[in-house]
């Protein structure tokens, strides 16, 4: 499933980038650099944190939390207590990361939901997708060798998961590495996802996939 198909909208300051590459984990190596690109380019609505942390001033910070950079972080943006952005982040407007969840190497497009004890590694989640709480994105095979998607070689042992735009994703649910998930669809609570499922899916678990009328 190719970015254009994944991310429809253009709700994010590193839209143009993610598309130019043609599949979404082509993207995850250079996150960084596209950080800094972007970063030279954002007005006085921003300030620095540090070198190169980027902050809308619209955004609270909480007394606790962790952000290393390169980090861009939107305009109305929540971060909660104890958040933990370990760098290599874009979090677009009006998103949610809650307490507790730790994101890295990652673009959130707006109005993304990370929101209760969420692990987010090397990934990109599409305009307002959803994480329940507990859902976990794995990044690295237990074999620790590099990811494959749909018989495609990624050459990158990190690899989490790719939602689409408006993707639900139950509590407790655990995406493997390398999952892709269409636009629109919903992934039920306490399910394991492997692979690439299709928009506009109902997945109430890998055996039992329907379609979202």
């Amino acid at each position: 499933m190719k970015n254009r198909d994944l991310f429809k909208t253009e709700n994010s300051l590193a839209d143009k980038y993610i598309k130019s590459f043609t599949y979404p984990f082509e993207i995850l190596p250079h996150i960084g650099e596209i950080i800094m690109e972007i970063g030279k380019t954002l007005g006085d609505d921003y300030y620095l944190k540090n070198e190169n942390i980027w902050i809308h001033k619209s955004i609270k910070l909480p007394e606790y939390c962790t952000i290393n950079g390169p980090c861009i972080i939107d305009s109305n943006v929540e971060i909660r207590p104890s958040a933990y952005i370990r760098g290599n982040v874009i979090i677009g407007k009006n998103s949610v990361i809650g307490n507790s969840c730790e994101i890295k190497n990652t673009i959130l497009y707006d109005n993304v939901e990370v929101p209760h004890f969420n692990y987010v590694g090397d990934s990109i989640l599409g305009f307002k997708s959803h994480l329940g709480a507990g859902s976990i994105i794995s990044n690295l095979k237990s074999t620790k060798e590099s990811v494959v998607i749909d018989e495609m070689e990624t050459n990158l042992r990190k690899v989490g998961a790719f939602l689409g735009d408006y993707v639900e994703i139950g509590c407790n649910a655990v995406l493997t590495p390398g999952t892709i998930v269409g636009s629109n669809t919903i992934i039920y609570p306490l399910t394991m996802v492997r692979g690439i499922i299709s928009e506009n899916k109902i997945v109430k678990n890998m055996n039992n996939i329907v379609e979202r009328i």
